[in-house]
């Protein structure tokens, strides 16, 4: 009996350090961009605007954290009004018919201080594959006006275009089929 309760008691004054923490994107502070190549000489930058981020966490370091973002298709804005009405046509994003974009990690693999491999399956454009991005935790503080903890992050990678069925019209001579993925943001908790 004495076992019994030594263990329940070692258990309950465990649990506060493994309970999860939930910190959300700052919209205000938080950018989802890429570039891709435009007939091999310029590129051609755009960004989502309208999304959701998360990570929920045990660990200080967010060593285990795992991630998450949904993006609407029809966000997509890089300051053109006639090529964003080109990439949310069935040519691209067909928002129509795939209305959100996402990614979820898999995996987070520590590589130095405050750097990691990030593994995940990003979903876009109907299509489901996993990627490995690099995530730099780049610190936390306390905001000094609102006391919370914040979190800065910066996220990237790259995809091939092709592997998720995007402009499939357009050879790589006239539209790159590596596109670049960056995210920069600060995370609270709520």
């Amino acid at each position: 009996m004495k076992k019994l309760l030594v263990l329940l008691l070692l258990a309950a004054i465990s649990l506060p350090g493994l309970a999860q923490t939930i910190w959300k994107a700052d919209k205000a502070h938080t950018q989802i961009k890429f570039d891709v190549t435009h007939m091999g000489i310029s590129t051609v930058s755009g960004a989502f605007t309208d999304f959701e981020a998360s990570l929920t966490t045990t660990k200080d370091d967010f060593s285990d954290a795992v991630f998450n973002f949904t993006a609407k298709a029809v966000s997509v804005n890089t300051g053109i009004e006639q090529r964003d009405k080109h990439l949310r046509s069935a040519d691209f994003f067909d928002v129509e018919q795939f209305s959100t974009l996402s990614f979820k990690s898999t995996g987070l693999e520590k590589i130095s201080e405050g750097r990691y491999k990030l593994s995940g399956d990003l979903t876009l454009h109907g299509v489901t594959k996993p990627i490995q991005l690099e995530l730099w935790h780049r610190g936390t503080i306390t905001n000094p006006k609102s006391k919370k903890q914040v979190a800065g992050f910066n996220v990237s990678g790259s995809l091939n275009r092709s592997d998720f069925a995007i402009g499939t019209k357009f050879p790589a001579e006239m539209l790159g089929e590596q596109v670049k993925l960056t995210a920069d943001g600060e995370f609270s908790v709520e």
